[in-house]
C-alpha cells in the first residue's frame, strides 16, 4: 500500500543522482514545479546540459561521493532521485537518503525504493497522479486513460467542476480532429455554447454534453453566413449570461480567422477571453502533402497571404510586386476561386511561368488531394481536375523539392490506412 501526497516544491531543494534518459523525463517536471535541482553526474544528455547552461539547475560533473545527499556541505534535500544506470551507486545513494529520513525515488528497483514516481498529467485543470504498485507502464497507461477521459469530455470534465466564465477563440486545425490542440480540446469538453464555423473539426461536436448549445457560424464562401459583428454579439451576449463560450473554428484564429476582431470586442463587452492558438492550414496544407515551406539550400522564407479580394483590388493591402520578385515560398489561402488573377499578378511582375505550384484540398482529412503544376499550367490543370475549396495554394521551388526528394503526396488516404493497420511498423 501507498499513501499519495502531493509535494508543493517550489523553493525546495531536490537532488538527481544521474543524467541519462531518466533524468532527462524528471528534471523539467521538477523545474516546472519550482524546484531547485542539483545534479550530480559526470556526463549528461544535451538537453539537461542545455538547462544547465541557462541557469535553470546546478550541474556538478563528477560522480556521486558521500555526503552529496545530507553531508555538512550539502543542501537540506527534500526528495532525492536516484537515477544512474549503477545499481550499486542508486543503493548507496537510496542508503544515505534514508539515513537522513528524506524520500528517495529510486528509478531501477521499486520495490528497494522508499518512494514512487506516479506517471501523472493533467486536464481540465484537474492533475492526475497513478501509482500501480511502482509499475511504470501499467501506471502510464491508466494515467493516459484518465486524462483523455478528462479531455474529451467522456468522464464528464464539466461535473462538479469549477465552472468557468468567459470567451475562448480555440484554432480548430487544418481539418484533422486530430491535430487540434490538448488545451483546445479540454476547453471545448467544458463549454457552455460552442459558437462553430464550417471549417473546424466538426466532428468533435458530438462528444460534447447533449446540453451544451451549438451555434453555426456558417461562412459559407459565397453563401450562407453570419455577419462577423452578429458573432460578436453571440459571444458576449452568451458569456454575460454566466456561460462559458468557445469560439471554434479552423486553423488559428489569429491568421485570416478575424480572432483579433473577436478579442476585441470581448475586452470592450468587459468578457474575459483567452485565445488557444491553433495548427494553420497554411503550413499544415504544405506538410501534409509532403512538401516543405521551407528547405535549405532552396528557400529560407515564406510568404502567406489571403487571397479573398484579388490583386489589384482597392481593398487588398498585399505587395504583389514586392512577393513576386521575392524568391521565397508564397502560401494562399482562400485562392482557388481568384487563381486567375493571382497568377497574372505574379508573372506580371517577373516570377518565371515555370515556377513549380502546388494546389492542396480537404489538407489533413481522408479526401485530401494534390495537383501540381507550374504558373504556366496551373489554372488549367486545377479547372480539369475539379478541384474545389478549401484548398491552399503553393508557390515556389519547394514544390519542385518535394518532387526530387520523393515525398510529395497526391492524397492521403493510403498512408492513414497503413498507420491504422500497422503495416510496415
Amino acid at each position: 500500500m501507498t499513501y499519495l501526497l502531493g509535494l508543493r516544491m517550489r523553493d525546495r531543494d531536490v537532488l538527481v543522482v544521474g543524467g541519462g534518459r531518466v533524468a532527462q523525463r524528471r528534471v523539467p517536471v521538477l523545474l516546472e514545479a519550482g524546484a531547485r535541482v542539483t545534479l550530480v553526474s559526470p556526463q549528461v544528455s544535451a538537453a539537461l546540459e542545455d538547462l544547465a547552461d541557462a541557469g535553470r539547475l546546478t550541474w556538478l560533473r563528477r560522480p556521486f561521493a558521500p555526503g552529496d545527499v545530507a553531508g555538512p556541505d550539502a543542501p537540506v534535500h527534500w526528495l532525492v532521485h536516484a537515477a544512474t544506470d549503477s545499481a550499486e551507486v542508486n543503493a548507496a545513494v537510496a542508503d544515505e537518503a534514508d539515513e537522513a529520513r528524506i524520500w528517495c525515488v529510486r528509478a531501477d528497483d521499486r520495490h528497494a525504493s522508499s518512494a514512487w514516481t506516479p506517471a501523472s498529467g493533467t486536464a481540465n485543470g484537474i492533475t492526475v497522479g497513478v501509482v500501480a504498485s511502482g509499475d511504470p507502464r501499467r501506471s502510464a497507461g491508466l494515467r493516459d486513460a484518465i486524462t483523455d477521459g478528462l479531455a474529451d469530455g467522456t468522464l464528464d470534465a464539466r461535473r462538479g467542476r469549477e465552472r468557468l466564465r468567459g470567451v475562448a477563440l480555440v484554432g480548430g486545425g487544418p481539418g484533422d480532429p486530430g491535430l487540434i490542440t490538448v488545451r483546445g480540446r479540454q476547453l471545448l469538453s467544458q463549454a457552455d455554447v460552442v459558437v462553430v464555423d464550417r471549417l473546424a473539426p466538426t466532428s468533435l461536436l458530438d462528444g460534447l454534453a447533449s446540453d451544451v448549445e451549438i451555434v453555426d457560424a456558417a461562412k459559407i464562401p459565397y453563401g450562407r453566413s453570419m455577419a462577423q459583428e452578429q458573432i460578436n454579439g453571440v459571444l458576449v451576449e452568451h458569456a454575460k449570461k454566466g456561460r462559458f463560450v468557445v469560439r471554434l473554428k479552423g486553423g488559428d484564429s489569429f491568421l485570416f480567422g478575424r480572432g483579433g476582431e473577436e478579442a476585441a470586442a470581448c475586452a470592450a463587452a468587459g468578457v474575459p477571453v483567452v485565445v488557444v492558438p491553433g495548427v494553420t492550414s497554411a503550413l499544415a496544407a504544405p506538410a501534409s502533402a509532403g512538401i516543405p515551406a521551407t528547405h535549405r539550400g532552396v528557400t529560407q522564407d515564406v510568404h502567406i497571404v489571403s487571397a479573398h479580394v484579388v490583386p489589384g483590388d482597392p481593398r487588398s493591402t498585399i505587395d504583389w510586386t514586392g512577393i513576386a520578385r521575392a524568391d521565397g515560398t508564397i502560401v494562399v489561402l482562400m485562392g482557388l476561386e481568384r487563381i486567375e488573377a493571382i497568377v497574372e499578378a505574379l508573372t506580371s511582375q517577373g516570377r518565371p511561368h515555370d515556377t513549380p505550384v502546388a494546389v492542396v484540398q480537404d489538407a489533413t482529412l481522408p479526401s485530401q488531394r494534390t495537383v501540381t503544376g507550374t504558373l504556366s499550367n496551373i489554372v488549367a490543370t486545377v479547372r480539369s481536375t475539379g478541384m474545389r475549396p478549401p484548398a491552399v495554394v503553393i508557390i515556389g521551388e519547394v514544390v519542385q523539392t518535394a518532387r526530387e526528394l520523393d515525398i510529395l503526396h497526391t492524397g492521403v488516404q493510403d498512408e492513414l490506412d497503413r498507420l491504422a493497420t500497422g503495416r510496415d511498423l
